[in-house]
């Protein structure tokens, strides 16, 4: 299926359920805008090579290309949640069902927002989808095993591959400028980390922006009473609007995550911030080739952790950290319960 932007306008003015369904995938994208997107340019910020401004406006820039570019080229991770979840049968339950989810993920990380934790967007968007779809189907079958297990390999290499190569790219760096002094290299890593610090915004639209293009599309195809669309074509204008609206909700409330990221969890200098932004880049393109959806913010964080470990244990500031992965190992099942109650109690209402 494909859809002109004439014709979405259209729809959204002449079908109310189609116009709420759009405000609450567009209410959740704006979410992650202030939860998962500052990841990307928090180690630029606290590294002071840019201003949390001049951060915010590489990173609407970067977003937008991230999810033109990737999706252009491999729209795999679009497909693995569009595909994950089986929202099939009956139309008007399925977009009930929908809508439950994005009130869960909304809920679930607007408070992750306002104690400053950054949970993790992307797995809050897969466990509200799946608990909602359960709960629609009746059972496990409203869940396509084969694709999901594509989130736990991602899971593992956000993981391992974040911290390890930001454990050795760390290492590397300070072996090769072992006798060089820091006047010499400071110029070097500020644009290095700039660089960086870009190539990660780029990388979280080409992830994140994906996973919201496939829930977008869902919601659009459900309300038109299509459950079961297997082919279908992104437009242009899909992309925009998700960067548009992830780069507002960056600028809007992206500082406490910035702050928790980049300033609170680990001490970095410029070239730790490059090693750890360089790291998450590569393990994020990674996954994109593989069409694995991956948490933007679990690359970030364990490729800082990685970094800090490098030095010292110690210089890991384990108590933020410890509330990060209790954030990370809650998501699933919590946002998936809700998910699950918000779809039931949404399907008896309306």
């Amino acid at each position: 299926m494909s859809l002109s932007f004439p014709d979405f306008i259209t729809m959204i003015t002449s079908n109310p359920i189609m116009l709420v369904t759009v405000l609450l995938t567009l209410g959740v994208v704006m979410v992650n805008g202030w939860t998962d997107a500052p990841n990307a340019i928090a180690t630029c910020v606290s590294t002071r090579c840019m201003s949390v401004r001049q951060a915010i406006i590489m990173a609407a820039l970067m977003n937008f290309f991230g999810v033109t570019v990737m999706t252009v080229f491999n729209a795999t991770v679009a497909e693995t949640i569009y595909n994950m979840v089986d929202f099939s049968g009956d139309a008007h339950n399925s977009i009930v069902a929908l809508c439950a989810a994005m009130v869960a993920i909304v809920l679930w990380a607007t408070g992750a927002w306002y104690f400053g934790i950054p949970t993790s967007e992307s797995h809050a968007l897969i466990a509200g989808l799946t608990g909602a779809a359960i709960a629609l189907q009746g059972g496990l079958a409203g869940v396509n095993g084969h694709e999901w297990m594509k989130v736990i390999y991602g899971l593992v290499i956000s993981t391992v591959m974040g911290f390890g190569l930001g454990f050795f790219i760390v290492k590397i760096i300070n072996r090769l400028f072992k006798n060089v002094p820091l006047s010499k290299s400071a110029n070097f890593f500020q644009y290095g980390e700039i660089f960086a610090g870009a190539g990660m915004a780029f990388m979280h639209g080409a992830q994140d922006g994906q996973k919201f293009i496939g829930v977008f599309l869902f919601g659009v195809f459900l309300s038109q009473g299509v459950t079961e669309a297997t082919v279908f074509t992104i437009p242009l204008w899909v992309m925009l609007v998700i960067s548009v609206v992830i780069t507002l909700g960056t600028s809007i409330g992206g500082y406490r995550i910035i702050k928790s990221v980049g300033m609170s969890m680990v001490k970095l200098r410029k070239h730790e911030g490059f090693a750890s932004d360089l790291a998450g880049v590569i393990s994020l393109l990674t996954a994109s080739i593989f069409g694995l959806p991956v948490s933007t913010t679990h690359t970030k964080t364990t490729a800082i952790m990685g970094v800090g470990a490098s030095k010292r244990i110690r210089n890991v500031n384990w108590d933020v950290a410890k509330e990060m992965i209790w954030a990370w190992i809650l998501t699933f099942p919590g946002c998936g319960i809700i998910g699950y109650f918000m779809a039931k109690l949404f399907m008896q209402i309306f």
